[in-house]
């Protein structure tokens, strides 16, 4: 992955925000990215302008997991604890169903 790749993608974040959640731009996307030097590069923090979102720092060198990650798998955990599965598709199929 390079700039103009992240550059791309991006752009195509900001078509899907449009067409899916009409309205959310003119009240704001908050967007949060770490210190990747794919996310630093001259041509993607453009990008990141032209898009309209605003951007979250993200601590340098940070150890942490960012808070959705933390709250996000935690609950996950909690569900799944226990459980048996017998294929991929079994333990795919009940990741989904919890985000769901």
């Amino acid at each position: 992955m390079n700039g103009q790749y992240y550059a791309n993608l991006l752009a195509q974040a900001r078509e899907a925000v449009v067409q899916k959640r009409r309205g959310k731009l003119s009240r704001g996307v908050l967007f949060l990215q770490d210190n990747a030097s794919v996310h630093t590069a001259r041509v993607s923090r453009q990008a990141l302008k032209d898009t309209g979102f605003s951007e979250i720092d993200h601590p340098p060198y940070s150890p942490d997991l960012a808070p959705s990650d933390y709250f996000l798998f935690s609950n996950l955990k909690k569900e799944l604890r226990g459980r048996r599965f017998f294929d991929d598709n079994q333990m795919k199929m009940a990741v989904e169903s919890h985000f769901e």
